[in-house]
């Protein structure tokens, strides 16, 4: 089922499915030339109230659609086109990594994930490309969760795009990826004669190449795994592991501290007690990943 709130704005139309929301956004709001129209997306009715309620309650949300679940969601978004979709992870049949893979991530309106449960995609969602609510979540939580959604807008409808924050539909690929067992490894298969050792990928403290295969670093021992750098880099969690040095890939909560060299380099001390260098090369992409300078 899919219904729609006009929010507090007197003389609003109603929605109807061919309506987009941005073809009637400047007849809402002589004061607001660009209200927003947001979708709240949940199969669990408090939940879905809790967050539309909140939505109702600001200026500068014109319209608020509901969804269901997965279906009612992909033909709202398709029809109605919001600006704001809060999407439920979790939700029977189509859940919300279904949506953005039927929608496609290069599609997908600004998406807050809304989730009961500390997994891998919290991760991602701090990267602040999306964002993301936990369930319970506080008012404040909210508060600072569309403040950045409206930093977003803004910049997107700045008079020069290029300028603007994006959006980010590599991450959204990501976490749909992420939903498909074994597109992002959990484990590695080391094998070794008639044996297959599972290491766990979070337990390993670096990766530096062998030739053309790797040597897997973890708890003190090494292991030879049969694939190049670049093949075990791809399929590694990229908010975990980072490549600092064009041989070596390390996971960043092993990570100890850096201390600086010449010419812009750095020597990362591991916890294991390992020293490896960092190349200035890599330097943005370790910078990337901390959110924050070295």
């Amino acid at each position: 089922m899919i219904s729609v709130s006009r929010g507090a704005r007197a003389g609003a139309p109603k929605w109807r499915s061919e309506y987009r929301c941005t073809e009637w956004e400047p007849r809402l709001v002589a004061s607001n030339p660009r209200p927003l129209c947001a979708l709240v997306v949940d199969d669990e009715a408090p939940a879905r109230r809790r967050i539309a309620d909140l939505l109702r309650d600001d200026r500068d949300i014109a319209t608020v659609l509901t969804a269901e679940h997965g279906v009612a969601a992909i033909e709202t978004i398709r029809q109605a086109r919001p600006d704001i979709v809060f999407l439920d992870v979790q939700m029977p049949g189509l859940d919300g990594f279904g949506v953005v893979e039927a929608i496609g991530p290069e599609h997908m309106p600004l998406t807050v994930f809304v989730t009961a449960y500390d997994h891998f995609a919290i991760r991602a969602f701090e990267a602040e490309a999306v964002d993301y609510l936990l369930k319970p979540f506080s008012d404040r939580r909210y508060e600072r969760t569309i403040e950045r959604i409206k930093e977003r807008l803004h910049d997107r409808r700045a008079p020069d795009p290029a300028d603007a924050n994006g959006f980010g539909p590599e991450l959204l690929r990501l976490v749909a990826k992420r939903a498909s067992p074994g597109e992002i490894w959990d484990w590695i298969a080391v094998k070794s004669r008639d044996t297959t050792r599972l290491l766990l990928t979070e337990e390993i403290d670096w990766i530096e190449a062998a030739g053309v295969y790797v040597t897997v670093h973890s708890k003190g021992e090494a292991f030879l795994y049969r694939a190049g750098l670049a093949t075990v880099a791809s399929r590694l969690d990229p908010f975990r592991f980072v490549r600092i040095h064009r041989s070596h890939l390390v996971n960043v909560r092993s990570i100890a501290f850096l201390e600086r060299r010449s010419h812009g380099e750095f020597e990362v001390m591991l916890k294991s007690g390992a020293r490896l260098m960092m190349s200035r090369t890599y330097r943005g992409e370790v910078e990337a990943i901390l959110g924050q300078p070295l």
